[in-house]
């Protein structure tokens, strides 16, 4: 607790900082905070089940797709308040999540991931053919102009998911999540009830990742199957979160962050080649650094420069 206090109380100055961004009066500023913030919560979310259960989750774009639409039917055909809106979609998600998550983490590996891709799509598919959703076509929400809120109450989100992630890290429930990551058989043998653990985790992780889908709804007004349910959203939050280190606190806050900022500079700077070098970042930070930032921040100071050449060896890349 003591050697953690410093990286903390660190973070806790930053999410100061980061709350007065709206006083800023930057416009471009403020929705690059909001686009970043969010991607931090949906990388942190997945840690949950991909960090520390080290289940690898392709799915979460479903509890993102289910908390947007949650929201938007609320408001637009029931006309229902956002924060009604917003719990209606967490809620949705966390029952689908409690509903599949006793069958589909019965599986491992790759067939778990395979399994939660085809989620995404099938929910996907279910509300582009449901009227109460606007089908194909979506549905429009009414319109407001206040960011800042938007921003704010995304940040306060990863406030709240960060904090969940600390106290998992630090409790006996973190630790059986952890043993069924390294090994479920050894974990199920000392008495870890893993169905129950893993279940457990995906429902928190569909929670926070249908707060943010729902927040994002209202912020862009509209909502339809293709960019609720894209299987991009998945990928995006499997490489911020391994990219900052998953199965850390902050590690995939910090790898979204980066990451977020790194795209934005190269789209904006040089849009033709973006794609390309952002791609060479990512292969890059895979070779060099596989454990993520937070592991090269441990391994640089203890070893310097030979923490490359020892994780090339480590992982016989």
């Amino acid at each position: 607790m003591t050697k953690s206090l410093p990286g903390l109380l660190l973070a806790a100055s930053i999410a100061v900082v980061l709350a007065t961004v709206p006083w800023w009066n930057n416009a471009v500023l403020l929705q690059f905070g909001i686009n970043a913030v969010q991607l931090a919560v949906m990388a942190q979310a997945w840690n949950i089940i991909g960090g520390y259960t080290g289940s690898p989750s392709f799915g979460n774009s479903t509890f993102y797709g289910l908390g947007t639409y949650g929201t938007a039917i609320t408001m637009v055909q029931f006309h229902q308040s956002f924060g009604l809106g917003l719990g209606v979609g967490a809620l949705l998600a966390v029952i689908v999540a409690l509903l599949v998550g006793i069958p589909i983490l019965r599986l491992r590996g790759p067939y778990f991931a395979i399994a939660t891709l085809g989620l995404a799509a099938t929910v996907g598919a279910i509300f582009a053919n449901l009227p109460i959703a606007g089908e194909n076509i979506g549905l429009v929400l009414p319109l407001t102009r206040d960011e800042p809120l938007f921003y704010e109450l995304s940040l306060g989100v990863l406030v709240l998911v960060t904090l969940t992630v600390l106290f998992i890290d630090r409790s006996r429930f973190g630790l059986g999540l952890i043993a069924i990551r390294e090994d479920e058989d050894a974990a199920a043998v000392t008495g870890v009830n893993t169905t129950l653990f893993k279940v457990t985790a995906l429902a928190i992780s569909a929670f926070f990742t249908a707060l943010v889908g729902g927040i994002h709804a209202y912020w862009i007004t509209f909502v339809d199957p293709s960019s609720s349910f894209d299987p991009r959203l998945n990928v995006n939050m499997v490489i911020m979160a391994v990219f900052g280190g998953p199965g850390t606190v902050l590690g995939p806050v910090v790898g979204a962050f980066i990451l977020s900022t790194i795209s934005e500079v190269l789209a904006s700077s040089i849009s033709t080649a973006a794609s390309l070098l952002f791609g060479i970042v990512i292969v890059l930070a895979v070779l060099f650094m596989p454990k993520g930032l937070v592991d090269l921040g441990y391994g640089f100071r203890r070893l310097g420069w030979r923490y490359f050449t020892e994780t090339v060896r480590q992982y016989r890349l």
